[in-house]
């Protein structure tokens, strides 16, 4: 089996545990108060855009091979994501701009940013937000919500491209060969910041 393989059997329970908190479960079924998804849009928003800063530090110290990959993730990171976020920000009343991080983002970043001052463990520490959000993703997208907001928000995760962009990561991390103990705990940790993000507060 392979390290990232092994990752995903390791992180699999978590998965589960974020598919029955209350946030997800709103999203799934549609019915989430307004006020609870403005607050974690607020706060996700502000996570990516220190993922991007995440992708490029990494890009600076990947092999020529993989340069792209990370450039490109960054930039669907910016562009696509951001912009869905943008663009649900007006009907949930979110104000993007003056949100401030909550504690949860902030130790979520804060150990992003510390992961990827090396490139093996950066890229173990935030495979849990790809290969989870493709997950998660894929499990909603079985039974979408109907409400259009939250479908448009669970198909952007189900989306194939998306998974792909997740299976970049798996191939570099299977590459680069990190500590494989570093690497569990760094992915478990990383885990454990995806579940407590859902009870995220601004």
């Amino acid at each position: 089996m392979s390290l990232a393989a092994h990752l995903e059997e390791l992180g699999r329970p978590l998965v589960d545990e974020q598919l029955q908190h209350p946030t997800v479960k709103g999203i799934a079924q549609g019915n989430l108060d307004e006020a609870v998804f403005r607050s974690w849009l607020e706060q996700d928003y502000l996570f990516l855009h220190d993922y991007v800063r995440v992708f490029s530090r990494l890009a600076w110290q990947a092999p020529d091979a993989h340069l792209g990959d990370l450039v490109d993730l960054a930039h669907a990171t910016f562009h696509d994501e951001l912009d869905l976020h943008r663009s649900l920000s007006a009907s949930f009343s979110a104000d993007l701009d003056g949100a401030r991080k909550g504690p949860a983002c902030a130790a979520y970043t804060s150990f992003l940013l510390d992961s990827a001052a090396s490139y093996g463990d950066g890229l173990a520490a935030l495979y849990p937000c790809m290969w989870g959000y493709s997950t998660l993703g894929r499990i909603l997208a079985e039974n979408p919500p109907s409400e259009p907001r939250y479908r448009r928000w669970v198909d952007t995760y189900a989306d194939p491209g998306f998974a792909d962009l997740a299976a970049r990561i798996a191939q570099m991390i299977d590459e680069a060969d990190p500590d494989p103990a570093t690497a569990e705990r760094l992915f478990m940790e990383g885990m454990r910041h995806e579940v407590a993000f859902w009870s995220v507060e601004s």
